[in-house]
Formats: structure tokens, C-alpha cells, sequence
């Protein structure tokens, strides 16, 4: 059976793999992954993040910058210096490509937080937190779209393979890959809008339609997130930021809230249950995702897949020795590992949950 031909188009797609024992990957295999499903996205974003590529820099935040106009960079760098170390600064190295003949200005910088800029009881990422949602929304034509530790994101407007020569993904080597084709419906095609999204080791990759965005955003303006990124992926970086790192959940829990069952699903479960996710509910329903999704969400220890409640956007799982694979297509995880032991489908809101050993 030739499963590079099995295809089942529904706008979007995204890959994902791992190693469990951190085993660093050549970008190569996520890309011909990717490639694959060239046709469920438009060329009008892909992109791509990866996790323990900078070993030398591990203890710095690495911030990726696109400037609209180069003169952005020196406003944007003012303020950099100002409230950090900045350890090396470097334009991203890319490569040129035919079918990407603009680009912003790539620019990355290593760095930590002074230490008398973080008064009070400040912590050290909610400082980067702050750091990215100011300049995000201050300074115009400056955007920072990656700021993690020892990980990073590539992305722009493009077809997958297009973005990944232009960004020379295949020489660089990690042991979380995360990837997406995109094919934009309501929300407009423009490098930055392009996936994964990311917050400090958060990155995200999603296919569907959140509908629920408008709650969500105003909910995430309560506790001082700022969206402007034009899209409604953002609500989803930004509500693991707020679930997991600032208020403390577990991943189950936090996909729980975000994915939470029906309420006849709860009311049919033994007490304790019912009682606990009749509170999960209740306290995150502005946290609640709406509408048809499948999302993968890389962060410094490990990969997380999960469905929509109905699943009403495909997600496919398989693994072989310490590699656990996720895709829109069986056929992107088959033409990387042609034989794997186990292929499952996840249920709908059922998340596959992947840690890195020790």
C-alpha cells in the first residue's frame, strides 16, 4: 500500500516528532514530513520550531526579531539593552529562494534579564513575558516571534519546502520538531501570522478555527497578555502560558480545560469526577477552545497533541523505539518512519502526552 497517496484534505496540516531520550534530529526529516502535505496549505505561511538547537546557548533566551524596516531595529535594540545582557546578536542565517523574494529583517539576539530591572517580586519570564508583549504591541513594525530557551521558531509566508530552504532548517538538529503548512480563511496570510506561535518554550501549531477567540483574548487581557497578532492561534500560546507556568496546572488538567468534556459527558461520570471538572469548568470556562482543532504544542519537556471535543480536524499518532510521531496525515508520519510499531488516532479531547526522560 502507497501511503504517500492517502490524502485527506482539510485545510492546514501539521507534523511533529520527538525523542524521548533527546536524541538531536536533522531538520531534514520534518521537512520532507511537511512537504508531504504541501497541498493543504496555500502558500501563504509555514513554518517550523525546534527545541535544543542552541547547546551553547542554553541559558539564554533566544529571542528571533522580524523588522517590517530595518530602522525598527535600532528603537527595538534600545530597549533590548536597556533591560538585558545581550550575549551575541546575529542575523538569522537564510538562504536565497525564487519564490521568496522579500523578506523582513531576521534578527536574533541570546540574553538574560539584568538583574536591577526586575524589581519586586518579579520573576524572570513573566520579565520576557512583558518584554515580548511590549515590543509586540509598541513598537511598530518589530516583532518578536520566538523567545525561548535552547529552542527557536522559523516561520514566514510561503510553501513549506520554500520556508525551509529560505531558513536552512536541514542544518539545524533538535529533539522536538514541530511544523505547519498554512491555509488561512478568516485571518490574513503575513510573515508573522504564520505558525508555530511561541511564548517563552511554548510553541504552537494548529489546524481549524478557534471560534471562541474573542473570549479568550479578553480573558488573556485580564491577567496582561496582548494579542495583535491577527490571528486566532495566539489565544492558544498564550492560554497554556497562563494555565500551565503562571497558575500552576498540570498538562492533563490544562487540556482538560482547554478541550473540557460536554456537560452530559460530566454529569454522566462517577461523583469526584463529575465534581472536579464540574469545577475545572466552571473556574476556566473563558479558557474553554470552541469550534474544530487539532493542535500540537511543543515545550521544554516534551510534545502534547489533542483534538477538539467532536474531532472535526484529523490528528494521527505513531511510535517506533523512543520516537513518537504526530501528523494530519498517517502518510507525513509513514515518510519518515515507514514502519512504525503502533499508528493510533487519538480520541476527540483525549491528549497524547509525551515527556522527555530525564
Amino acid at each position: 500500500m502507497d501511503h504517500d497517496y492517502q490524502k485527506d484534505i482539510s485545510g492546514c496540516g501539521l507534523t511533529g516528532l520527538i525523542s524521548r531520550k533527546r536524541q538531536r534530529k536533522s531538520g531534514g526529516d520534518i521537512v520532507k514530513s511537511l512537504c508531504l502535505m504541501n497541498d493543504r496549505g496555500n502558500g501563504l505561511g509555514a513554518g517550523y520550531a525546534a527545541y535544543g538547537i542552541y547547546p551553547e546557548f542554553k541559558d539564554f533566551y533566544a529571542f528571533h526579531i522580524m523588522y517590517d524596516d530595518p530602522s525598527v531595529r535600532w528603537t527595538a535594540e534600545e530597549y533590548l539593552r536597556n533591560n538585558y545582557h545581550i550575549e551575541k546578536i546575529e542575523e538569522i542565517p537564510t538562504f536565497p529562494v525564487k519564490a521568496i523574494p522579500i523578506s523582513p529583517l531576521l534578527v536574533r539576539y541570546f540574553m538574560r534579564p539584568l538583574k536591577d530591572k526586575m524589581v519586586g517580586d518579579v520573576q524572570e519570564e513573566d520579565f520576557v513575558v512583558n518584554s515580548v508583549m511590549k515590543v509586540n504591541s509598541e513598537i511598530e513594525g518589530a516583532y518578536i516571534f520566538s523567545s525561548g530557551k535552547n529552542m527557536g521558531a522559523f516561520k514566514g509566508v510561503g510553501n513549506p519546502c520554500d520556508i525551509a530552504e529560505f531558513f536552512r532548517i536541514e542544518e539545524y538538529e533538535g529533539y522536538i520538531w514541530t511544523a505547519h503548512t498554512r491555509f488561512p480563511t478568516n485571518t490574513p496570510g503575513w510573515w508573522g501570522g504564520a505558525h508555530p506561535f511561541t511564548l517563552l518554550d511554548w510553541s504552537i501549531v494548529h489546524n481549524g478555527e478557534i471560534s471562541s477567540y474573542g473570549i479568550n483574548k479578553r480573558y488573556l487581557e485580564m491577567y496582561g497578555y496582548r494579542l495583535t497578532l491577527l490571528t486566532d492561534t495566539e489565544v492558544a500560546a498564550y492560554l497554556l502560558d497562563l494555565l500551565i507556568r503562571r497558575h500552576g496546572l498540570d498538562i492533563p488538567t490544562a487540556c482538560a480545560a482547554l478541550a473540557a468534556p460536554f456537560w452530559k459527558k460530566i454529569d454522566a461520570m462517577d461523583p469526584e469526577e463529575r465534581e472536579a471538572l464540574t469545577a475545572l469548568r466552571l473556574t476556566y470556562g473563558s479558557a474553554l477552545l470552541n469550534g474544530p482543532f487539532s493542535i500540537l504544542f511543543g515545550h521544554s519537556k516534551g510534545l502534547v497533541g489533542i483534538n477538539d471535543r467532536i474531532k472535526l480536524r484529523p490528528l494521527v499518532a505513531a511510535s517506533k523505539d523512543d520516537m513518537v510521531y504526530m501528523a494530519s496525515e498517517e502518510s507525513a508520519i509513514r515518510a519518515i518512519c515507514p514502519s512504525p510499531e503502533k499508528v493510533w488516532a487519538p480520541r476527540a479531547g483525549d491528549p497524547v502526552i509525551v515527556e522527555l526522560e530525564d
